[in-house]
């Protein structure tokens, strides 16, 4: 019990230094009679208040990035056209208050969502901003000033229906979004059965079962079988194609190009027994009037694994990018496929709730209650944004780090090993010995580091796997950096051999080999432990460094040097500032806080620089 009280006791006491200073110091005689060397060193480290602080914040980023990845898993192969360059935040589900409680209709988009209240008001909410120029919060004057009976949000545009007839678009219309067709602007708001949006393309459905697709009508299969016009009741989009719901209760494939979705399940096309159809980013699903859901096409992430054990029989489906949402008969919601970001993870809450309607697409999901309350679960945003591919910032910048890191510590270990063990037998055995050594560090010590590191690396990409390549850099690194700990342990062992211990330990018969690394060695490692200490900085650099020239650590296997390196671009660096700053703020406090940490042990060992 005492012992514990002491070690909080002095926990405390060092916090106070740390922060208040001490009150009452020893003077430098009464402290070398009351310590040994070591502690001496430790008590004037720690009485370093800048050294102990750096201590601290390297101590926090290490551990962020080393466990950091338990929480935030790297998944190399993954990339989103639909993410890509978004900003900070988690405003992405952010509904206006307003509409909370007044929603007639939410359409969600990949990053951003709208949506009408009862008196035909439009509103906006998460990363609405495509482009210097282009915002989804444009609204356009004819839709503030009309009440808006219908919307939809494509994946970079909106379009909406007035009680006019009125078909407007905007946002990005770069490749046609808003060239409505003429046949479309001529109906009558009573006409249009439907109206969709999705991959920068929108359709209409008239009530007369023709079928209207523009935008970019190269990406995506727009085209309609002429045979179909006049019976078409319902469209679903995927991200490249569409299927149709027809005015007989059957599914079919009215497009042109084919595709997985293009083979409808036999079952879907006759006997009329489909009521609602959906679609996903690759597949798509159709429910049948007992409550059957059927999905086909490219189901990779899960959109298959429909729930079994459900509370009544499924009314209606809608589908996201990769997963499904469904609601049945007794108001109760069930979500499934992939839950990277939560989006088939229902809350809890909605247990206790009768749902009236439900909004689903891409990675979000909104559902209105009978209560009046407005669940929402999906994709919110990033903290510190995505990069050009849609990676999650956070999740790359900790896996980063990790391994720069490692290829720092590693480099600084073999060098170390390397620069002591060379170091210490030229400067105790001298003579040709030392004469060799110097020599071959001379020669090593004189190639243009960068330049070697970067012809050895390019030599062998070819031929390596990248873990190999990893390895390789590791060792380079480690080769490449032993001279400076090398000279520098043989200038001490030096001065250490003619001690009088070392003479003590040649007459008693000790073996060479153990009066150098036993007896000598060890009252030179404090002068090792603040050139690692320092070395690992720069070799973090020069990884980084690697990286960054192309020829470190290679995409998609993040480090800080090649994260900084994807953003070596004007237009990055001037619009998609998050793709750097947090890369680099990150790493440049790291190398402070080592470079810190060094010279506080340099001080701490050199007892001429804290002169009292």
């Amino acid at each position: 019990m005492e012992n514990s009280k002491k070690k909080k006791n002095t926990g405390f006491r060092w916090l106070r230094r740390l922060f208040f200073g001490s009150k009452k110091e020893m003077d430098i005689f009464t402290e070398e009679q009351m310590q040994s060397p070591m502690r001496t060193i430790v008590t004037k480290f720690l009485h370093n208040r800048l050294a102990m602080i750096a201590l601290t914040v390297f101590i926090a980023i290490f551990l962020f990035v080393m466990i950091g990845p338990a929480f935030f898993p790297l998944d190399l192969g993954y990339s989103d056209s639909t993410q890509n360059n978004i900003g900070p935040g988690y405003n992405m589900m952010s509904i206006p208050s307003a509409l909370k409680k007044d929603a007639v209709k939410i359409s969600p988009s990949a990053r951003f969502g709208v949506g009408i209240d009862s008196q035909g008001k439009v509103y906006t909410w998460g990363k609405t901003k495509l482009s210097r120029t282009r915002s989804i919060e444009k609204i356009p004057a004819i839709v503030k000033s009309s009440k808006v009976i219908d919307i939809a949000a494509g994946i970079d545009h909106v379009v909406a229906l007035t009680e006019t007839g009125d078909i407007v678009v905007w946002g990005s219309t770069m490749n046609g979004q808003d060239e409505v067709p003429n046949a479309v602007q001529k109906l009558k708001a009573k006409d249009i059965r439907q109206l969709v949006a999705g991959n920068q393309i929108s359709a209409v459905v008239t009530t007369d079962g023709r079928l209207f697709m523009w935008g970019n009508v190269l990406n995506v299969d727009a085209k309609v079988e002429e045979e179909y016009q006049g019976r078409i009741a319902k469209v679903a989009l995927t991200s490249f194609g569409y299927i149709s719901l027809l005015d007989d209760g059957n599914v079919a494939f009215t497009g042109m190009k084919k595709s997985s979705i293009s083979k409808v399940p036999e079952e879907l096309t006759t006997g009329g027994n489909v009521v609602d159809i959906t679609a996903g980013d690759s597949c798509c699903a159709a429910l049948t009037k007992d409550g059957r859901i059927v999905i086909w096409g490219n189901t990779t992430h899960g959109e298959e694994n429909i729930p079994t054990e459900i509370d009544g029989k499924f009314v209606s489906v809608q589908g996201g990018k990769y997963h499904f949402t469904a609601l049945t008969d007794t108001g109760r919601l069930y979500s499934w496929g992939e839950d990277l970001f939560g989006q088939s993870d229902v809350p809890s809450g909605l247990a206790k709730e009768k749902v009236t309607a439900f909004y689903t697409n891409y990675f979000q999901n909104y559902a209105q209650t009978e209560s009046g309350k407005l669940y929402k679960w999906g994709l919110k945003g990033y903290i510190l944004g995505t990069d050009n591919l849609g990676r999650d910032i956070l999740t790359r910048l900790i896996n980063g780090g990790r391994m720069t890191m490692t290829v720092g510590a590693v480099a600084v270990i073999i060098s170390t090993i390397i620069g002591v063990v060379l170091g210490s037998l030229a400067g105790y055995f001298g003579g040709k010995v030392d004469m060799v050594i110097m020599r071959i560090a001379e020669v090593v010590g004189g190639l243009p580091f960068l330049p070697f590191a970067m012809i050895m690396s390019a030599v062998v990409n070819s031929i390596m796997t990248e873990s190999q390549r990893i390895y390789l850099i590791m060792v380079i690194l480690g080769i490449l950096s032993w001279t400076s700990i090398c000279r520098l342990v043989r200038a001490q062992v030096f001065a250490a051999r003619e001690s009088e211990y070392v003479t003590a330990a040649k007459a008693m018969g000790v073996s060479e080999r153990k009066i150098v690394f036993r007896h000598i060695l060890p009252n030179v490692i404090s002068i090792v432990v603040v050139s690692a200490t320092l070395d690992f900085a720069t070799s973090m650099l020069t990884e980084s460094s690697l990286s960054y020239l192309g020829f470190g650590v290679s995409p998609p296997q993040p480090t800080w040097g090649n994260m900084l390196k994807g953003a070596n671009n004007s237009i990055v660096i001037q619009q998609y500032w998050w793709q750097w700053v947090f890369t680099s703020l990150i790493f440049g406090i790291c190398t402070i806080c080592i470079n810190t940490v060094g010279d506080g042990l340099r001080d701490a060992i050199d007892p001429k620089s804290n002169e009292r």
